[in-house]
């Protein structure tokens, strides 16, 4: 299965509460929204790279439940990029003191901020492009550090924020530098 991408801009330019209720009223589809107001329709993902996220996400989660520094999310969540975006990482980690400074509606909704880390896995389906695209606005948005994996070409691209996309084979062990501090993920 392809993305499919919607120009919505003809009829409609959604505000965040309408591409709430969209998603609510659409449970069934993954749907992410870009800054041009595009709506994204993302396909599901196979058995492998479910697994393979959720171990990601596993292992992320373990982490920060030793050290309390924050709150992870799944794939599942949508965050409102200060760009007007709405993206879903595929594991993402806010740092706590953020986290608490959003009202019990921003965070019982989809949260208006860009995570402080984030991972996107690619998929067989997933065309590179796109997915380095994502991440690059993320950065562009403040994300701090950001893993982009992609197991069809053997690598994973670091993304930081100020700094030139490094780019790691694998297999590879991942530092949570500073960011997550004594987070290491190996792959």
């Amino acid at each position: 299965m392809n993305t499919i991408i919607l120009n919505l801009k003809a009829i409609a330019n959604l505000s965040d509460e309408q591409f709430y209720q969209l998603c609510l009223a659409n449970r069934d589809l993954s749907l992410e929204m870009n800054a041009a107001g595009e709506l994204i329709i993302v396909p599901p993902v196979g058995g492998e790279s479910g697994n393979q996220e959720a171990d990601l996400i596993t292992d992320l989660n373990n982490w920060n439940r030793q050290t309390k520094l924050g709150k992870v999310f799944s794939s599942s969540t949508v965050f409102i990029l200060p760009n007007g975006a709405k993206r879903s990482p595929d594991a993402a980690w806010v740092k706590l003191d953020r986290w608490e400074a959003l009202t019990a509606e921003q965070r019982k909704k989809f949260p208006p901020l860009v995570p402080d880390f984030a991972i996107e896995l690619r998929s067989e389906t997933d065309r590179l492009k796109p997915i380095q695209e994502k991440m690059q606005e993320y950065i562009e948005n403040g994300l701090r550090l950001g893993w982009l994996i992609n197991p069809q070409d053997a690598n994973v691209e670091i993304y930081r924020i100020g700094k030139a996309v490094e780019v790691m084979q694998i297999p590879a062990i991942l530092s949570g530098e500073d960011i997550l501090p004594g987070f290491e993920l190996q792959l």
